[in-house]
């Protein structure tokens, strides 16, 4: 066992009588620990089992994690009505919270499983749309960070800064620069002028997970106040789950007609929501990449890079429909970056 799993087995007892309580289960019994999932940060879940007892402990490093974030807008999302798992013991000191197990299976495990039928996928979109929009109407300025323009540049830095300098192993020429340039412009100026509203940002089928009615959100720690197009372009647009083009635009649409009639501050004119959704989708894709070089060739996880190919086509899917994104169309055929 390495460090973190010995001071988590010490913090285990004490946690569980309170996770017991909470739950009104009675007395402790004994169970078994096993790894459930870990995700691209330092972060790692464990599921503790005893018969049908169940409960999911995060590990999340003080060094590199800060807890208080996710506890502070698990509550946030509790207060607007969106269904996430409850927090039965917490230990911000060490990084250790207990969780209400919410199933182990996501949104994205369900379809890759196969069995789906169009009227049950529906369901489960259409769930997801409903708990987003709840999320929505909670927001209110100055509660959460900004999405601002710093945080842009920041996330759009990382495609040049490893997707180009470590995955392609080169640097941008001067005419990529160009191209760099007038492209963070175009999109600063879209991304900027959206409506505000609270923003998950990884709000998409791998962070949902498959239950009767709502579905279960998480992943939620990194939430900003930012583009209101923002988290609908993240679920169709899928890092690990492609849609056909036609059916991504066709569930945009949907959940545009949706937020704009409960109350959501979405642009009056779909064409206007499309065209801001496909310039934010551009922000996001570009920043994935990045993040994806980064986790392979920083912390030694390759397989994430996979699903670059799927990013790929989203920007290539987005230039066909944007002549605004010619100097994106350019770089990508400059750098060679085949979907």
């Amino acid at each position: 066992m390495d460090s973190r799993t010995t001071q988590l087995h010490n913090w285990l007892p004490a946690a569980l009588q309170q996770g017991f309580a909470q739950m009104s289960w009675g007395p402790v019994v004994d169970g078994e620990l096993s790894p459930a999932s870990a995700d691209a940060s330092f972060r790692r879940y464990f599921r503790w089992q005893a018969g049908p007892r169940s409960l999911i402990i995060m590990d999340a490093p003080p060094a590199h994690e800060n807890s208080e974030h996710f506890v502070r807008i698990a509550g946030l999302l509790q207060d607007a009505g969106v269904r996430v798992p409850r927090i039965l013991a917490c230990d911000l000191e060490q990084g250790f919270l207990l969780l209400e197990d919410m199933g182990s299976q996501t949104y994205l495990q369900s379809i890759q499983a196969g069995g789906i039928c169009a009227e049950q996928l529906d369901r489960m979109f259409s769930a997801a749309i409903d708990s987003l929009i709840r999320w929505q109407l909670a927001s209110q300025p100055g509660v959460l960070p900004a999405y601002d323009e710093a945080v842009l540049r920041r996330e759009l830095a990382l495609f040049p800064d490893w997707y180009v300098a470590h995955e392609r192993g080169r640097a941008l020429t001067a005419a990529e620069q160009v191209d760099w340039q007038a492209l963070q412009a175009l999109l600063l100026d879209s991304n900027l002028g959206e409506a505000q509203v609270y923003v998950h940002r990884d709000y998409m089928p791998r962070n949902l997970m498959t239950a009767d009615g709502e579905p279960g959100v998480l992943d939620f720690q990194d939430a900003l106040y930012g583009p209101v197009s923002y988290d609908a372009t993240s679920l169709f647009a899928d890092a690990f789950f492609s849609w056909p083009a036609a059916e991504r635009s066709a569930w945009l649409e949907r959940y545009w007609q949706r937020a704009r009639a409960a109350g959501v501050p979405v642009p009056a004119d779909v064409d206007t929501f499309m065209a801001q959704a496909r310039l934010m989708g551009v922000q996001r894709h570009l920043k994935v990449l990045g993040i994806f070089a980064r986790i392979c060739h920083r912390d030694g996880k390759p397989h994430y890079l996979q699903d670059a190919p799927r990013f790929i086509r989203y920007l290539r899917d987005a230039c066909e429909q944007d002549a605004r994104l010619q100097p994106l169309q350019r770089l990508l055929d400059s750098l060679e970056m085949a979907a």
